[in-house]
């Protein structure tokens, strides 16, 4: 999509309220959004605060700087949940992101922007931030793929942190050639681009993680049933073990970041935030560095659980997207997604088709084999378009 054509589509859908700036940038590659806790040079990043001085960053972060030197272009830095710390998008200062697929609802966050720019069309791909599921949350809400790879696997020089233990950057697109197209390039190619596999995807190895699976809506349901009902369980962590450590890593972390300012400018923090940060700063370092002992633990036995199977597969959220004006949803969202930020596996998330709003399935493949997880999630994609099976999975 060439940038012209872009800006025509942000100015038609502004009431996605997708962006917080955009750029004068042209280039021969790739159109793509960046979520604006990402430094862009000559762009103000805000952090989806207002708390930062409204100076043009110096120097492009290196998932940026990768982007340039592929010959893409960077359209505009996308609207956020503010610090990148919640699920819902709407920004108490720069106003909420509308889900392009029901404005009346969230697009999930905190890359609520970018998923919302991607789905609607209005660039080619984009960059977000995956701290607890911020990838790939809004990309299942939004009926698009997202991508957390390996953590490590991209820079997060030149990134706001919110939880640097778990931050990652991951892209949003509109399907799953296109986004490892993009996680090639802000790799600076370190992860190519795999092909699918042309032949029966019949002999791909999937399972779901025995008892984890439960209390979905019934889209959600529904969508699950169909999808995934014949594949085998296999054992595996309990699930709430990965919801303490994440919280205790995540919410001592971020307080810890944001400590400075919550002593002298607590009154420029949106209310939900600000509470999170207070609770975060309540955190006992003890049970700080217990949680970081335990998260190697649980990435061990993680990796041990998965050693005869090519991938698991969960629900990517246990509900459809919320309505803006609803009660918060944070764990039924949350629920599937944290767990793989702990342990820093990959994870994408693939929608499903469905008659109503979005549903996805989230694919955890093998640390450091984020081609693989690719290659099989590419094969899937297209077994579903032809009507196929895959690996006991049902289009």
């Amino acid at each position: 999509m060439d940038t012209s054509t872009a800006r025509s589509r942000i100015a038609a859908r502004s009431d996605l309220n997708a962006f917080i700036s955009l750029s004068k940038e042209e280039g021969p590659g790739p159109t793509v959004a960046v979520k604006d806790v990402i430094d862009v040079a000559a762009m103000v990043t805000t952090g989806g605060g207002i708390l930062l001085p409204p100076e043009p960053a110096s120097k492009d972060a290196a998932c940026v700087s990768a982007l340039h030197e592929a010959g893409g272009s960077v359209i505009g830095k996308t609207n956020l949940h503010e610090w990148a710390f919640g699920p819902t998008s709407s920004n108490p200062h720069f106003g909420p992101v509308r889900n392009p697929r029901d404005p009346d609802r969230i697009p999930g966050g905190s890359s609520g922007g970018s998923a919302a720019a991607v789905a609607a069309s209005l660039c080619d791909w984009a960059i977000g931030t995956d701290t607890g599921g911020s990838v790939r949350m809004p990309a299942a809400l939004c009926g698009v793929v997202g991508v957390k790879p390996t953590r490590g696997v991209v820079s997060t020089d030149g990134v706001i942190p919110l939880a640097p233990t778990l931050d990652t950057v991951g892209p949003i697109a509109p399907d799953v050639g296109a986004a490892g197209e993009a996680l090639e390039i802000i790799t600076g190619g370190s992860v190519p681009v795999p092909p699918p596999r042309l032949d029966s995807t019949s002999g791909f190895r999937l399972a779901v993680p025995r008892s984890w699976v439960c209390e979905l809506d019934s889209d959600v349901a529904r969508a699950w049933s169909r999808v995934a009902g014949s594949l085998p369980e296999i054992d595996f962590p309990e699930r709430e073990r990965f919801s303490i450590v994440f919280n205790r890593i995540c919410g001592y972390e971020a307080a810890q970041f944001h400590r400075p300012w919550l002593e002298r400018f607590s009154d420029r923090y949106g209310a939900d935030v600000l509470e999170r940060l207070r609770q975060g700063l309540s955190i006992d370092s003890g049970d700080y560095e217990a949680a970081l002992a335990e998260s190697v633990r649980l990435r061990e036995e993680v990796s041990s659980a998965m050693a005869t199977v090519d991938a698991i597969v969960l629900p990517a959220t246990a509900c459809v997207a919320p309505r803006l004006d609803g009660p918060d949803r944070r764990e039924p969202l949350t629920r599937y997604l944290r767990a793989f930020s702990v342990t820093g596996h990959p994870a994408l998330v693939l929608p499903v088709a469905t008659q109503g709003l979005p549903v996805a399935v989230e694919l955890v493949g093998h640390l450091h084999r984020d081609p693989e997880l690719l290659a099989l999630a590419r094969s899937i994609e297209r077994s579903w378009r032809r009507g196929e099976a895959s690996g006991g999975m049902m289009p």
